[in-house]
């Protein structure tokens, strides 16, 4: 999703809600962030990063031998590979720091909904440039959806549209464009933090609003509250709108993805605050090891455990959603709206509990309605 605009009234609260004082954001406990810092980038992102570009490279190849042999296998192959692809995203979507900051990657790989009529007028016109801002509806996993899920119902017509004499060519070099454009974005992140950027991130240790945990810990929440609150469960359930939004799910023209792609998401959010490693069952230092060290309570338990619990909670009320939100929202929008509530409940304890415990301020504002 894009970044929303949000009121400067709203920071003002925050601002206050999230600060004890007029030192909050100066570290005075004796938590080795370093440590922390390493354990998310060596053991959390980076391998995170690297798996992604693996699942991407298989989508390449399988967009290749799509385009050089059209048929249905290959489609029902190309679709696989893309699932893989984005299931994979939903683990690194929430680090947009460093070199995928400065690229607005986050926006270029998975806007949504896409815009549908510009994407085919790109294909009939052979006229776009996929890095200009104005064209990040029209790229990403959400593109990919449309052309290999939404330009018809049927496989086999689907198939036809891309070995059409007239436009099938157009359909297959846009196809290819879309996920080199994401290959290349990808590449240069993955290389950004197995280059130097990996070291300049773990001796940004300090507590100014530029170190890497503040950064960090602001896209972290940022990524809960807008990309997955807001993003794939609140605004489809037409919480800020006042009416359901059906079209508005990920990955809207597969259908029975959406969930999937949600909990990916939800379960990595969850890692990454315990430090879990990545694809494995050890962790590290952590946010929520940060708040043990610091004994931090709220109404008489653990700030920790309310949040982990929290999550779980989360989890559990979505479990009964269908595999396709969309069909969700149409069926029963109570369930979307339950899950958002649940999901609500942690935005108090990570924005305002959280981060006045480990002195980190608020970097965004917003106008939703914390």
């Amino acid at each position: 999703m894009k970044k929303f605009l949000f009121s400067v009234f709203t920071i003002a609260l925050l601002a206050t809600g999230c600060s004890s004082g007029d030192d909050a954001g100066e570290v005075t406990d004796s938590f080795n962030r370093k440590a922390m810092l390493e354990n998310i980038a060596d053991n959390i992102i980076i391998p995170g990063y690297e798996n992604f570009k693996n699942d991407l490279t298989a989508l390449k190849t399988a967009t290749s031998e799509f385009v050089a042999v059209t048929n249905e296998v290959n489609l029902i192959s190309l679709r696989e590979a893309w699932s893989t692809a984005h299931i994979s995203w939903q683990a690194v979507s929430v680090f947009e720091i460093g070199k995928a900051e400065s690229i607005s990657f986050r926006n270029f790989m998975n806007v949504y909904p896409v815009n549908a009529a510009n994407i085919e007028t790109n294909i009939t016109s052979g006229s776009y440039d996929l890095a200009t801002i104005s064209q990040q509806d029209e790229q990403g996993f959400g593109a990919l959806d449309y052309l290999i899920n939404g330009v018809s119902d049927s496989d086999a017509v689907i198939v036809g549209v891309y070995t059409d004499a007239t436009n099938g060519a157009k359909y297959k070099t846009y196809l290819t464009d879309l996920i080199n454009r994401m290959d290349d974005l990808t590449t240069q992140v993955v290389d950004d933090w197995k280059g130097t950027y990996r070291n300049n991130f773990v001796d940004n240790s300090g507590s100014s609003a530029t170190s890497s945990l503040d950064k960090l810990v602001n896209d972290f929440i940022f990524h809960y509250e807008k990309h997955l609150r807001a993003g794939k469960i609140g605004i489809p359930a037409g919480v800020f709108s006042g009416t359901p939004l059906d079209t508005k799910v990920e990955a809207f023209y597969k259908k029975d993805l959406s969930k999937t792609l949600f909990n990916a998401n939800l379960d990595a959010l969850q890692d990454f605050f315990n430090g879990k490693h990545f694809g494995k069952t050890t962790s590290g230092e952590s946010l929520s090891t940060y708040l043990k060290f610091l004994n931090t309570i709220k109404g008489g338990e653990d700030l920790s455990t309310l949040i982990n619990n929290q999550f779980s909670k989360a989890r559990s009320t979505a479990s009964a959603l269908n595999a396709d939100l969309s069909a969700q929202v149409r069926s029963n929008n109570d369930l979307m709206l339950n899950t958002y509530d649940e999901l609500q409940k942690n935005v108090v304890l990570l924005k305002v509990d959280m981060l006045q415990a480990i002195s980190v301020k608020v970097d965004f504002v917003d106008a939703d309605g914390d």
